[in-house]
C-alpha cells in the first residue's frame, strides 16, 4: 500500500511542484519510490530529491508513492503506448504478478479512457484507486466498497485527489470530502464530473433459513480469505478474543496460512484474560502485549494525525489498532487480517437493538445498509491509514464484494431475532459453531475495542485532568497537529 495524487491545474499552468509537495504529504505512506507522470511522459526515482531534479511541468500530474511491502510491488506511474495509469491497491484474487501489471494487460485491448476505467470499476473486485491519463485528459476512480481511502477537493488554483487529506491540505484545499466509492471522476481545470461505475445497492431480500445462510456465508468467507491473501505463506491477525476475529484467523488457518495472533490491550483489563483463553480454543500462537495509559498520551498524537479528523470515538478504535499494526510491523509481517465490517453487516451493535425497537426488522435492515455504506467514510480508511503508516497491508474478508452483497440479502431476523437479542449476529455465530468454534467464542457478547482494551476510559480521566471533554481534548490535540501539514 502506497499513495496516489493527481493534481489538474486551473490556470493551465505546469503543476510539477504542486505534485512533489503532495508526495512529500504521503510520505509516510510509501518512500521505497516515488514518480509522477502525465499522458504524455512519466519519471520516477528512489528519492523526491532525486525526482525534483529531473521533473518536467505539466498542467495535468499524476503521482505515486511506492511502499514495497510485497515481492511483486512496482514502481509508478506506468506510461502505455496510449495511456499512463496509476494503479494503488490490490484487486482480488491477487494475481502472482502485481496488481497493476495485471490491470494494465487487460486495459491495453479497450478503446478510450473512460472505457478502461469501467472496465477496472466493474470487472475489478478488491481495495484500490487508480488514475489514469490520456490525450490530456484524466480520469480517477475508487474501489466498489470504498476500502481504499480516497478524498478530493479543489481551490481558486486545483483540482486534486489524494489518498490522505493532508495532501490536499498542504496545497491550500481546506474543504475536502470523500471520493465516492465505484465512481469516476472526470477532473478538468473547470473541476469535478462524475460518473457511477459500480454501486453497491441494497440487494432483494432472500428467504434462507439460518442453517443454509451459515453455510452459504461460510463458502463465501473461506473464498474471500483465500482471494486477498493468495502467494502469501503467513500473516497476523488483529486478535480481539471475540467473534470476528476468531472467525478470521480459523479461515485463515483453513487456507493452509501460518497464524499469529495479535492482542494489545493497557494493563489490568479483564478481557485480556478472555483473549487467552479464545487463542488457546484456537490452539494458535497469541502475541499479547499490554500498554501503559502514559502510552496513550505518548501516541495519541500521532494517531490523530494519521486518522485526520478529531472523531473521540473514532481516536478510540485507533489507538489499539495503531498498536497491533506496531506489532505486526516489529514481527516483520507484511498482511493483517482483521474482521472489520461484521458488526455493520450482522447487526454487532447493542446501538441496533434500539432501532429495531423503533422502526422493526425493515428500518434496522435500513441502517444496516446505510452503516455498511458510510463504511468506506470512518472504518476502513481510518484502519488503512493506521496500518499503512507501518507498511502493513490490512485485509479484511468481510469486505469483500460477495460476501457483502450475501450478507445485506439476508433477512433481518437471522442476524437480530429481536429488541432483546443480547448475542445477535446469529448466522454468523451459527457459521463459527458448524466451523468448531467453542461456546466461549460462539456465545461471548459483542464489546467494543475502545472499552474492552481501556483505551476509551483512560483518554476521558487525561481529558478530565485537564479541565475538557473528550471531544474538547481530541480537538485540541488535532488542531495542534495540523501544523505538520503547514
Amino acid at each position: 500500500m502506497g499513495s496516489l495524487i493527481t493534481v489538474v491545474s486551473k490556470n493551465g499552468i505546469g503543476i510539477f511542484d504542486v505534485a512533489i509537495v503532495m508526495l512529500e504529504a504521503l510520505e509516510h505512506r510509501g518512500s521505497d519510490a516515488f514518480g509522477v507522470g502525465s499522458s504524455l511522459s512519466v519519471v520516477s526515482k528512489p528519492t523526491l530529491s532525486e525526482l525534483q531534479e529531473v521533473g518536467f511541468d505539466s498542467p495535468i500530474m499524476m503521482g505515486h508513492g511506492l511502499a514495497g511491502n510485497l515481492f511483486n510491488d512496482k514502481n509508478q506511474p506506468i506510461k502505455e503506448r496510449d495511456f499512463t495509469i496509476i494503479f494503488e491497491g490490490q484487486v482480488y484474487p491477487i494475481p502472482q504478478e502485481s496488481s497493476v501489471s495485471f490491470v494494465v494487460e487487460e486495459l491495453r485491448n479497450i478503446k478510450g479512457m473512460k472505457n478502461k476505467a469501467l472496465h477496472i470499476i466493474q470487472r475489478f473486485n478488491g481495495a484500490y484507486v487508480f488514475a489514469i491519463a490520456e490525450n490530456n485528459k484524466v480520469v480517477v476512480g475508487r474501489d466498489p466498497l470504498g476500502i481504499y481511502p480516497l478524498y478530493l477537493g479543489e481551490s481558486e488554483d486545483y483540482c486534486a485527489v489524494a489518498t490522505e487529506r493532508k495532501a490536499l491540505w498542504r496545497i491550500g484545499i481546506a474543504e475536502t470530502r470523500s471520493f465516492p466509492p465505484g465512481c469516476l471522476a472526470y477532473i478538468t481545470k473547470k473541476g469535478f464530473s462524475f460518473e457511477t461505475g459500480r454501486l453497491l445497492t441494497q440487494p432483494p431480500m432472500q428467504e434462507l433459513g439460518i442453517v443454509a445462510a451459515a453455510r452459504q456465508l461460510k463458502d463465501l468467507l473461506l473464498q474471500a480469505t483465500t482471494d486477498c491473501t493468495s502467494y502469501v505463506k503467513d500473516v497476523a491477525i488483529a486478535f480481539s478474543g471475540g467473534l470476528d476475529s476468531s472467525i478470521v484467523a480459523l479461515l485463515a488457518s483453513l487456507c493452509n496460512l501460518e497464524v499469529h495472533l495479535i492482542y494489545v490491550s493497557l494493563e489490568g483489563q479483564e478481557e485480556t484474560t478472555f483473549a487467552e483463553q479464545a487463542a488457546d480454543a484456537l490452539d494458535m500462537p497469541l502475541r499479547l502485549v499490554e500498554y501503559s495509559a502514559e502510552d496513550i498520551v505518548e501516541v495519541l498524537p500521532e494517531v490523530i494525525w494519521l486518522i485526520e479528523e478529531p472523531n473521540p470515538v473514532n481516536a478510540s478504535i485507533a489507538v489499539p489498532m495503531f498498536w497491533v499494526a506496531k506489532q505486526v510491523s516489529k514481527h516483520d509481517f507484511n498482511i493483517l487480517i482483521s474482521g472489520q465490517g461484521a458488526d455493520e453487516l450482522f447487526g454487532g451493535y447493542h446501538r441496533y437493538l434500539h432501532e429495531y425497537a423503533q422502526h422493526g426488522s425493515i428500518g434496522l435492515r435500513e441502517r444496516l445498509f446505510r452503516d455498511v455504506i458510510s463504511s468506506a467514510d470512518t472504518n476502513f480508511p481510518r484502519d488503512n491509514k493506521l496500518c499503512t503508516s507501518q507498511k502493513i497491508e490490512l485485509r479484511m474478508p468481510f469486505a469483500d464484494w460477495n460476501v457483502t452483497q450475501f450478507s445485506l440479502s439476508l433477512p433481518t431476523t437471522l442476524k437480530v431475532t429481536s429488541p432483546t437479542d443480547v448475542l445477535r449476529k446469529r448466522v454468523l455465530r451459527k457459521m463459527a459453531e458448524d466451523l468448531g468454534l467453542p461456546k466461549v467464542i460462539t456465545e461471548k457478547a459483542k464489546k467494543a475495542i475502545q472499552y474492552t482494551t481501556g483505551v476509551n476510559h483512560a483518554i476521558r480521566k487525561f481529558a478530565k485532568k485537564e479541565g475538557l471533554t473528550i471531544r474538547q481534548y481530541i480537538q485540541a490535540i488535532f488542531l495542534k497537529g495540523l501544523e505538520r501539514t503547514e
